[in-house]
């Protein structure tokens, strides 16, 4: 993502000299509603009696941005979108919710905090993105530095855990490019969508939205289970997103 946002801001000629106060403020936003929350799901999703109780916990952050926008930047928010946003993390449980883990040695009551905590973090950073932009930061100094400081963690994660990356095969790396290619391309727009929405939570909303389009191709690529809970899900979700960007 680094090299990919880099030759974007030199395309466009953007200024990459930053403040300092800029800086740590960026290094806070990654630390706080990026690292932090990326960890703390996916210790709920393994302690959760159900994954999706987690997920969908952790998810609705999409509320959390979308009244908080109106109280700080004095958004818009209409009923319709109200309804739509609504119904999106209502549908969604049904098709994030997995087979329940009771007898798991695994479930622990401590999943309820730490799905708080992404349901938080990811809220504050959409919040603290669409605050960037109005004290001058710029979306390429957002992803630039954001993605520096989070390849650092995880490089610091990898070391600390002894994590070796020898056993990744040559064959891998055009996948892992491919990935790598989309979740920069997701970033950029997202976060220019942040700045450009009338309301950073139709943007949140549309995001978790994607969980429709994963699940089908999860389903016709890798066969995965799809029950008519979640096909109700998607096509609750569905509707929802549909009433969200029609006016």
């Amino acid at each position: 993502p680094i090299f990919l946002y880099s030759t974007l801001a030199i395309q466009n000629h953007a200024n990459l000299s930053i403040r300092p106060s800029h800086l740590l403020f960026i290094l806070g936003l990654t630390l706080i509603g990026s690292y932090i929350p990326n960890v703390t799901s996916l210790k709920s999703i393994k302690y959760a009696p159900n994954p999706g109780y987690s997920l969908i916990i952790s998810k609705s952050y999409v509320v959390f941005t979308t009244l908080v926008a109106i109280l700080l930047f004095h958004s818009v928010l209409t009923l319709q979108a109200t309804i739509a946003i609504v119904i999106i993390v209502v549908f969604s449980f049904l098709i994030a919710q997995g087979k329940n883990n009771t007898q798991n040695k695994l479930v622990r009551p401590i999943w309820l905090p730490l799905s708080l905590v992404s349901f938080f973090g990811w809220g504050l950073l959409s919040i603290g993105t669409k605050y960037a932009f109005s004290i001058g930061i710029t979306i390429y100094q957002r992803l630039i530095y954001l993605s520096i400081f989070v390849t650092t963690f995880m490089l610091i994660e990898a070391r600390t855990k002894k994590i070796k990356f020898s056993h990744v095969r040559s064959s891998d790396y055009l996948l892992l490019l491919a990935i790598g290619v989309s979740s920069a391309m997701f970033n950029y727009f997202a976060t220019l969508a942040l700045d450009l929405a009338p309301n950073i939570g139709y943007v949140n909303a549309i995001n978790a939205s994607s969980i429709s389009a994963v699940t089908i191709a999860s389903a016709l690529i890798f066969k995965d289970d799809l029950s008519i809970s979640k096909m109700i899900g998607i096509l609750g979700v569905t509707g929802g997103l549909l009433l969200l960007i029609l006016k």
